[in-house]
């Protein structure tokens, strides 16, 4: 046997090329401890058919059989531990890593193996990091890119800065798991400590828990080897013959080499006796390929137990034994071994120390939680919702059972009735708003969008509609400045409110056939979990929306607006309405004024809270339940109360005031009416101040009248001539004076003259008379008074066309036409009087 322990490359040569040509020739070559000097005298053995069986050489280049087909040797290579690690992320299911290399070629080498081992079988590598001297920065990406399963290559001062990196940036504890190689020197980072900026505290707290991989130096079964001896004799043997030298973990591997060899021989020799007994082993030379052929596959036969564990070559590879430990509190724990000959990982039981409560997840594991509504939330205000329609149909009985009530009949019972069915469809909003995925699928909480959408806004258009179509009949009617009879009935009423609800639609079906409202999920930043489990929650929100939701919300804002608008309007035309029954105009405006508060409030707080379900729900129902309630309890609360208290009150005052910035010029004057107009009041005080005018004129002709009296003493013929001839032409003209009096009470003179002297008809005499002076009869007083109550009318008649009063054509309103003195024939002395007066 030819022994190769040089590590030098020129002397480690000239050794070999000197023993082949000077020596005598040598059946096989054991030995090649450095890589380098190794892979060359590898390369070059299939030119002199030797077979080398090396003991130490790990390099992974080495197995390579096409450049090196007769290399061989006892100890696992550095890519034996990568199928041990494929085992390891098997078992505690890790299916997501990283590898962070130093870059030497050695290291590398194993990596790309790794790869190539990983690959298909479903464990992804997610990020490959590699650094020359700095780690800190990979070691930073690998946080990045969330990786919690580390698979390290580099060496022990390297490894230092590795994990000075790894604390800095808090990739350590229980949410991380390095496994790096394990065939560091026992307390290996006490050497290059110093070399580093970190503290030994924080560099032992950062390894605590790594795993390394490498091979198994011994075989732990308590098994006899090909030798006779256990591993545990033999190694208590090799440390008694060692004494205090120092030790070699490869000892093993160059003793069962020294077994492999003479095994391989032994097997040649069976081989040569079995088919050629002439030839021995002893007549192998270098050029004799046959016997080398032979010696070659003598070697890969190899199959036995020794102090090292079971020797099998697979293409030249040994099948070793890889063994895990783990620091744990400053000292490295064996956790579990791999049998690479079996394929099978053995963990010892409770050994591996996690820092956490389970083995660290490859992946943050994102669980997505769905921010629902709390059961007991949406439990309290569905029970309020509930209390609320029961009120609304009570309200609802209470406005059927006494619609035939004047103060209800007038209040229009039909729109009361408009009024609770839209507050019952808010109302019924409030469940649909509270339902979420918690309770219902993905495409039911879909339809329910557009459902509670449209009940909502149909529910506030036909209360609110219904108020102000009423209010407006009530503005018509008391706003007619024509002062004709206006009959609105409620089929007119209900024609509004279909036309608003109208309105409604379209704007519903243009949002539900363009843009219609869909489900769509909104995600949040990652949380801890609250229990402390190695997860973070990531909270995710439904949401109804679509692609223009402000346009269409817009919209819809507007019209409401404008609705709220022109019901402000209408309470506050028919604010001075006196009839209660009839002017809702104060509780129209307290509607109005805290729907529209606590719609803003609600809407703006909504918005702020969207992140925040049950606040948002909250919020929402109870601005819904606040405002329908308000509006009801409003509208029919007090007609509730007058009704129970004094039902006539609401309908007794049938005496409408307007006040539109109106004075009247007459303040004295004062007149009960049913139905009062602004054009009927202004010609009333027209007439009331040209009687007032007639009446001053009347009394100036009293005057005038005095003095024209005192000559009728001496003019007997005359008076006598109107007294017999045209008593019945006087009685008729006489009657303007009740025209002039109608407005005050007053009696005609003539009528209390007659009415006191039933006996002094007109056209009759007195026979007493007949036989006393004309004149002194005349002259006397009672004749004089008679004379003035009959003169007095004739002139007021006579002169009242003249003074711009009434056409002495027409006594009296109340007298037709053809009773007038212009529709008879009056004699032309007549006349001559009157014009002579």
């Amino acid at each position: 046997l030819l022994f190769f322990f040089q590590c030098d490359n020129a002397k480690g040569l000239k050794a070999f090329y000197d023993a082949i040509k000077y020596g005598p020739n040598h059946l096989m070559v054991f030995g090649g401890v450095c890589a380098t000097v190794t892979s060359i005298i590898a390369e070059s053995l299939k030119g002199w058919n030797l077979v080398q069986l090396s003991f130490a050489a790990t390099t992974p280049e080495l197995a390579d059989k096409k450049k090196y087909p007769y290399f061989f040797r006892t100890v696992p290579s550095d890519n034996a531990v990568n199928p041990a690690i494929l085992k390891l992320l098997k078992y505690y299911q890790w299916k997501r890593v990283g590898t962070l290399t130093q870059d030497v070629q050695r290291f590398s080498e194993v990596r790309n193996d790794l790869t190539g081992v990983l690959y298909g079988e479903d464990i992804e590598i997610s990020d490959t990091e590699s650094f020359s001297n700095d780690p800190c920065t990979s070691v930073k990406k690998l946080k990045g890119n969330d990786v919690r399963i580390i698979l390290g290559q580099f060496d022990e001062e390297m490894a230092v800065k590795v994990f000075c990196c790894a604390y800095d940036e808090e990739m350590y504890g229980s949410k991380y798991q390095w496994i790096i190689p394990g065939w560091y020197e026992n307390l290996w980072w006490e050497s290059w400590i110093n070399s580093s900026q970190c503290l030994t505290k924080n560099l032992l707290a950062a390894m605590e828990g790594y795993i390394g991989v490498d091979f198994e130096p011994l075989s732990t079964k308590v098994i006899k080897t090909i030798s006779g001896r256990t591993p545990q004799q033999y190694e208590k043997e090799y440390n008694a013959k060692r004494a205090d030298g120092q030790s070699s973990k490869f000892h093993g591997y160059a003793y069962d080499g020294i077994w492999v060899i003479a095994k391989t021989l032994q097997r040649a020799m069976k081989y040569l006796n079995a088919t050629n007994k002439h030839q021995k082993i002893e007549d192998f030379n270098y050029t004799n390929h046959k016997l080398g052929k032979i010696f070659l596959d003598a070697m890969n036969e190899t199959n036995f137990f020794g102090v090292t564990g079971q020797v099998v070559f697979r293409n030249g590879e040994r099948m070793g034994t890889i063994k895990f430990t783990q620091f744990q509190e400053r000292k490295e724990v064996k956790v579990g071994e791999y049998n690479a000959v079996a394929d099978t990982l053995e963990i010892i039981n409770n050994s591996i120390r996690f820092q956490g409560l389970e083995p660290p997840k490859d992946k943050t594991i994102i669980q997505e939680e769905l921010r629902k509504i709390s059961l007991p939330l949406y439990s309290i205000l569905s029970a309020l919702t509930i209390l609320g329609m029961i009120m609304a149909s009570a309200f609802l009985f209470f406005n059927i059972k006494n619609r035939n009530q004047k103060l209800i009949k007038m209040s229009s019972p039909y729109m009361n009735n408009l009024i609770i069915l839209g507050g019952m469809l808010s109302y019924a909003s409030i469940f649909l708003f509270g339902l979420d995925g918690s309770f219902v699928s993905k495409k039911t909480f879909e339809t329910l969008c557009t459902v509670r959408t449209w009940i909502l806004t149909v529910g506030y258009t036909t209360a609110f509609g219904a108020m102000f179509a009423k209010t407006w009949r009530v503005h018509a009617i008391f706003k007619n400045v024509k002062m004709k009879k206006k009959i609105i009935k409620d089929q007119k009423l209900l024609v509004i409110v279909g036309g608003m609800l109208l309105i409604d639609l379209c704007i519903l079906i243009c949002w539900q056939v363009v843009d219609p409202l869909r489900r769509t999920v909104e995600k949040y930043n990652m949380e801890p979990d609250p229990a402390g489990r190695d997860i973070s929650i990531r909270p995710i929100l439904e949401h109804c929306e679509n692609t223009h939701m402000t346009i269409w919300l817009g919209i819809v804002y507007a019209y409401k607006g404008l609705l709220m608008l022109f019901g402000c309007f209408l309470a506050w035309e028919t604010r001075n309405v006196s009839i209660p029954a009839l002017n809702d105009s104060k509780y129209i405006g307290m509607s109005v004024y805290n729907v529209g508060i606590m719609c803003i409030i609600g809407a703006a707080v909504s918005f702020l809270t969207r992140d925040q379900p049950n606040v948002q729900f909250c919020i929402v129902a109870l601005v819904i339940i606040f405002c329908s309630t308000i509006t009801l309890c409003l509208v029919f609360v007090p007609k509730l109360i007058t009704l129970r208290t004094n039902p006539d009150a609401a309908t007794q005052n049938r005496r409408f005031q307007f006040t539109q910035n109106q004075k009247k010029e007459d303040s004295k004057t004062s007149t009960s009416v049913t139905s009062v107009n602004q054009a009927s009041t202004s010609r009333l005080e027209g007439l009331q101040s040209e009687n007032h005018r007639l009446r001053m004129k009347i009394t100036e002709l009293d005057k005038d009248l005095e003095e024209v009296t005192m000559q009728l003493q001496d003019t007997p013929e005359k008076t006598t001539y109107i007294k017999q001839n045209h008593y019945q032409d006087l009685n008729d003209i006489l009657s303007i004076r009740n025209f002039t009096d109608n407005k005050d009470g007053e009696k005609a003179i003539l009528k209390n003259h007659l009415d006191q002297n039933p006996s002094a008809q007109w056209g009759t005499t007195d026979p007493s008379r007949t036989s006393k002076d004309p004149i002194e009869d005349i002259n006397s007083p009672e004749h004089i008074q008679r004379r003035l109550s009959l003169q007095l009318p004739i002139l007021h008649h006579a002169y009242l066309p003249s003074i711009g009063g009434v056409d002495a054509s027409c006594a009296s309103p109340c007298v037709s036409p053809s009773a007038s003195p212009r529709h008879r024939h009056v004699p032309s002395s007549f006349r001559v009087m009157v014009s002579g007066l």
